[in-house]
This record gives C-alpha cells, structure tokens and sequence, in this order.
C-alpha cells in the first residue's frame, strides 16, 4: 500500500509495503533473532526430555511382572523421571532467562520515547520527543531500522499484551504498571503485531503494525507527524469537515489545527496516512472510512464508537473523504 502525504512547503512521500508474515521464525529485529536462537535448543531440550520419559515407560512396562527387577525398576524410573529430567527443565529455564535483561533494555537515553497504551480494543501511540513535543497516533508504530528503541507499555483498563513476533517479544500490558520493552529493527518493512491476551469482545481485531524505515525517512517522519492537519482544498473534503464538527466527533477525537480537542478515542491528526483504519479492521482509503462510518459495531462489537446510519451515502463518502486527506 502506498500512501503520500505533503506537509506545509515540504512534500514527503512514504512507501509502506504491505506487512510482512507474522512470525516469530522470521526475525526483522536484534529481539526476535535471540528468541529465535532460542528455538533449536528450547526443542532439542524438550524432545530429549520426552525420549527420557518415554523410554523410562517403556522399561518400566517391560520388566513390570519381573518380581526381581522391580527395585532396579523403580530406581531407573525416579532417578530418571525425577531427577533427570527436572535437571534438563532447569538448564533450559536458565537458558531462556538469559536473553531476559537484553530483551528487556530500553536502549541508550536522549531518543523519542514511545508510550503505548493497550485499550479496548485499539493501541494509543504516543511520540515524546527530546524537545517537549509530542504527538500521538493509533494501532501503529514507526521506527528506525539499526536504532534501539524504548517502549512503555501500560494500560488503563484490562490486561492486553503487546505481541510483535518479527521484532521482538510479547510483553503484558496491565493496568497501574509501566513495563518497558526495547525494541532493535535490522530490516526496513511493515510487520503486523496483536493483543496476545484475551481482553473482550474484539480482542482478535486489535492488530497494530510496525513501519520501519532508515534514520533519515524516520527523521522526516517524526517531523511530518508533528505537523497540524492541512485545511481540506476540496468542496467535498471540506463539507466532511464540516459533518465532523456538527455530528459532534471533536468530543472523542483530536485533530490537531482544527477545534477537535477530544481525547477518548483515536487523534485523527494523519489518520489517512496510516496503513489500516480500526486497528486492522479495515483498509484505509475511502471506502474503507466509509464501511466503518457505516457499520461500525457490526465490525468491531463493543466498540464504543457508534454507527453513523443518521449519515446519507453522501455524507459519509464526505466525511470519508476529509478522513483520507488527512496524511
């Protein structure tokens, strides 16, 4: 998917590929290497302890009717079924724990910290950079490929858990905790993340992508993003803008340049130059804003958005079409 946005004098054109396979076999990030390193031993170990245990068994039913080898019997099966493969699960949990301080670094200081916040059912992304600035956007992050990023994640209602098996690994959101995860791209491209922990009704439409880019495209980036919206040039642009205001969506949405100050729900500021509408639930373009306009709650049940059926096909292809141009 291509989508090209001008801010201000400058223009600036971002070309997002269609995301990558979600896979933890596939890693696009120094995180999901180690983990998957992990793979070959964590199996090795596990198949070495089934062949313990089956081949226990298996003496043990052979020799079970022979009076004189019970003893013998019953030491091969607690000597080995015990302590054998209780040694082989410790090995393998030190291990795994090994990676846990590497996975867990946040980084070097002095870069944009990134907030996310696991809602019902969408992902609120919050730039902070150096300066005091900030911005936010939903169910999508960007970042720079070869830097270390840190991640807070927390959540203000139920427990999600932020999945992104091409770079990284899963870490829980809770509600009243911060948990931090850092995040290291080795490849540019668009990688697809999930809620890996169920959260309600619409837990499995809780997607969220990863764009990864060179520093100097994620620098253009940062600055295009902190841009406000542009004023739709557009008859019919400007009459969804108009519809946004009157139907009252400032009071959950931001926009940042326009009076829509609202907070509750996504900032709309770029929504049209994001990769997916909804957190995955629909494409975004026209018409992808107008099927959520349309069907909201039969798309994403107890979303807290209404339906717009008050709205004409026209109005809606309006409103969709403001909704589009804001990149």
């Amino acid at each position: 998917m291509e989508r090209l946005g001008a801010h201000g004098e400058a223009s600036l054109a971002f070309a997002v590929q269609i995301p990558s396979p979600q896979s933890a076999l596939e890693p696009a990030g120094r995180d999901a290497e180690r983990i998957a390193s992990l793979f070959p031993i964590l199996f090795g170990g596990g198949a070495a302890i089934w062949l313990v245990v089956m081949g226990l068994t298996v003496y043990a039913v052979v020799l079970r009717d022979r009076r004189h080898q019970r003893d013998r019997t019953r030491r091969w099966v607690v000597g080995g079924g015990a302590f054998a493969t209780t040694a082989l699960l410790g090995l393998l949990l030190v291990r795994g724990l090994s990676a846990m301080p590497e996975l867990l670094d946040p980084g070097a200081p002095g870069g944009p910290k990134i907030r996310v916040s696991g809602e019902q059912w969408w992902w609120r992304v919050r730039y902070e950079l150096p300066d005091g600035a900030s911005f936010e956007l939903a169910n999508e992050l960007w970042l720079p490929r070869g830097r270390r990023m840190p991640l807070l994640l927390e959540s203000p209602d139920v427990i999600h858990s932020f999945w992104l098996p091409s770079l990284g690994g899963k870490i829980d959101v809770i509600p009243g905790r911060v948990n931090r995860l850092g995040l290291e791209p080795t490849r540019t491209g668009t990688f697809t993340g999930v809620c890996a922990e169920y959260c309600g009704l619409s837990h499995a439409r809780m997607l969220f992508h990863v764009v990864v880019v060179e520093p100097p495209a994620f620098e253009a980036w940062l600055a295009a993003q902190r841009a406000d919206a542009r004023a739709p040039a557009a008859v019919l642009a400007q009459r969804g803008h108009l519809l946004f205001q009157q139907h009252g969506c400032g009071a959950c949405h931001a926009v940042r340049g326009t009076a829509a100050r609202g907070a509750v729900g996504p900032d709309l500021t770029h929504v049209g130059g994001r990769v997916s509408v909804a957190a995955g639930t629909v494409a975004n373009d026209v018409a992808g804003f107008e099927e959520w306009l349309a069907r909201t709650e039969a798309l994403k049940p107890g979303v807290h958005m209404p339906s717009f059926h008050m709205l004409s096909s026209e109005e809606r292809n309006a409103l969709a079409t403001w909704l589009d141009g804001l990149q």
